[in-house]
């Protein structure tokens, strides 16, 4: 699908005379309506919903200051997307590698002295790491199915699933396969988005498709998590909830398979089997009953 489809130049015009006229009002009217697309491209680039809205903050600020350089010669959307794009490929060279605990740290075991788990922890700064995207600002953002843009809100490719191999290519090859794979550019409006030559985005896509092919499920249909949960699902959960609302680590680790792992990033420390962490709960107990109230919800 072309991101060009359906879509008028009204909004060029729009943006044109807001430009002439220095209306911000008529500005912000103009390019919010791509605020919510704009933040799912930059969550599926950065995997992360918060720096996914600072982007596009960063995005309409720069288009504000920038609104001289638009002359509409591309499409307003073109434009934004260029901009949200090069401020994300920008941050992603700059963050350090994801990392889980097990990266950092060895695992505490039924093996490991009581005195070692129970020493502070080395904490290291903030790790950064894939964030679910909440449901109520995916159905904001998704459009109305007479809606040319669609491809842009597809749910398979906002799923975990998908988001989890993203991250195994680089920046660059990321880019390109959101841009060309997921939005429908072609190759040619994508190599001119990340100034790259058509050969080359032609190479990132050969490069990226092959990755994801290694990350992926091979039934496209097994990237989406389903809607509908069975009563046993529905158990667990409202086990879950129970066992958290009442500080019952108990109930809790009841729950859990032999060969759980607990991990609370950024804490490198982790462990690893249920034994491990109800003896964790004995050495750290839940001094919280009755300060939360859970609520269930859902996310990709």
């Amino acid at each position: 699908m072309s991101p060009h489809r359906g879509t008028s130049r009204t909004d060029e015009v729009a943006m044109l005379e807001a430009v002439r006229a220095g209306d911000a009002e008529a500005f912000t009217a103009v390019t919010e309506r791509y605020r919510r697309q704009l933040q799912v491209h930059c969550y599926r680039m950065l995997g992360s919903v918060d720096d996914a809205e600072d982007v596009v903050q960063e995005t309409m600020l720069r288009a504000w200051r920038g609104r001289l350089n638009f002359e509409g010669r591309s499409l307003l959307r073109t434009w934004l997307y260029r901009i949200a794009t090069n401020i994300c490929l920008n941050a992603l060279e700059r963050a350090p590698r994801r990392l889980l605990p097990s990266d950092v740290s060895p695992p505490v075991t039924t093996a490991t002295e009581t005195s070692d788990a129970s020493a502070e922890p080395p904490w290291r700064p903030e790790l950064p790491w894939l964030e679910p995207y909440p449901d109520r600002l995916l159905d904001v953002a998704a459009p109305t199915e007479t809606e040319p843009d669609a491809v842009a809100i597809s749910r398979e490719t906002i799923e975990l699933a998908f988001l989890a191999a993203l991250q195994h290519l680089p920046p660059k090859q990321r880019a390109v396969l959101v841009l060309h794979d997921v939005l429908g550019w072609s190759a040619k409006e994508t190599a001119t988005i990340l100034e790259l030559t058509t050969a080359a985005v032609n190479s990132a896509l050969q490069r990226s498709r092959s990755t994801m092919r290694t990350q992926l499920p091979a039934g496209r249909h097994d990237w989406v998590s389903l809607t509908a949960r069975s009563n046993e699902e529905r158990s667990v959960l409202e086990t879950f909830m129970k066992a958290w609302e009442q500080a019952d680590a108990g109930l809790l680790t009841s729950l859990m398979h032999e060969d759980a792992r607990w991990a609370m990033p950024p804490a490198p420390l982790w462990f690893q089997g249920r034994a491990a962490i109800a003896r964790m709960f004995d050495l750290f107990p839940i001094h919280m009953r009755g300060d939360f109230r859970m609520v269930p919800t859902r996310a990709n």
